[in-house]
């Protein structure tokens, strides 16, 4: 499944075994959008976010009313699912930002901290701190994810109250308040033209039917980076984003006292007006 580390299926399957008691609270009961590489991260991939005939039992519908009549999504409900998703070749697991059996509310936030690649990564570092200072200051704790990728995500958990639009509002308002304080370093527009040597604060991951990289998720990229949860301590100048693998990550888990994420599945705060 991957060249370098070589990684095969049952690699993948060893390692959500692992894993699995971390990142089910995070994945499971979510509708998922997966990224399949049948043949491995260094041929043809595509996304699927719908059942096709044949997927194991593992994977659950789960069924949405929507205006053109009733889709059904997958997801995965323990661990068995995540051997599934191994077996399908999905390299990528992202998921919605709600679960069943309510996935009109949504039940966290996403901030998606995508650097320009020419600007240093203390910026983006510095970014995600500053972040999670405004968030607190509206009452919100929240947690630090690499993203396997060139960037990071800063995610809060909330009650499962709100709106899809109430939340997309207030991510959008609170990245429009980092622009204004910083236009010089945060963009609020997607355009490569706008975003040279700025960091582009990406609050879309909040819309219904979006859906982000899933927390312990392998990349199909080179190196087979994952999405790993992080401290607030840890996350400084010499963390990056895509250090992490699926070997890394073990020896990382064994060797932590206690969960980066502490606190996380317990949290109990509502989405500030």
């Amino acid at each position: 499944m991957f060249d370098e580390p070589r990684l095969t299926k049952r690699d993948l399957a060893d390692y959500y075994a692992a894993v699995a008691s971390r990142m089910l609270p995070h994945v499971a009961g979510r509708p998922l959008t997966l990224l399949r590489c049948p043949e491995g991260a260094s041929r043809e991939c595509f996304f699927q976010r719908h059942p096709s005939p044949g997927l194991p039992d593992a994977l659950h519908p789960v069924e949405l009313r929507e205006p053109g009549g009733v889709r059904t999504y997958m997801s995965v409900v323990d661990a068995a699912g995540l051997f599934a998703l191994v077996q399908l070749g999905a390299l990528e697991v992202h998921a919605w930002g709600a679960r069943v059996p309510d996935l009109h509310h949504p039940d966290l936030l996403t901030f998606d901290l995508d650097p320009d690649p020419s600007l240093p990564w203390p910026h983006t570092v510095q970014a995600a701190h500053e972040l999670r200072e405004l968030l607190a200051q509206r009452g919100l704790e929240s947690f630090a994810k690499t993203t396997g990728g060139k960037g990071l995500h800063v995610v809060a958990p909330i009650e499962p109250r709100a709106e899809w639009s109430e939340a997309l509002g207030f991510a959008r308002a609170v990245a429009e308040a980092m622009v204004e304080r910083a236009p010089q370093r945060y963009v609020l527009r997607a355009a490569k033209s706008e975003r040279s040597g700025k960091i582009y604060l990406d609050t879309l991951r909040n819309a219904r039917a979006a859906s982000a990289i899933c927390p312990y998720s392998t990349r199909a990229r080179p190196g087979a980076p994952v999405a790993t949860p992080v401290s607030w301590s840890e996350l400084g100048p010499g963390l990056h984003s895509a250090q992490f693998d699926p070997r890394s990550v073990l020896r990382r888990l064994a060797q932590l006292r206690g969960d980066p994420w502490e606190g996380y599945t317990e949290l109990r705060q509502a989405l500030p007006r």
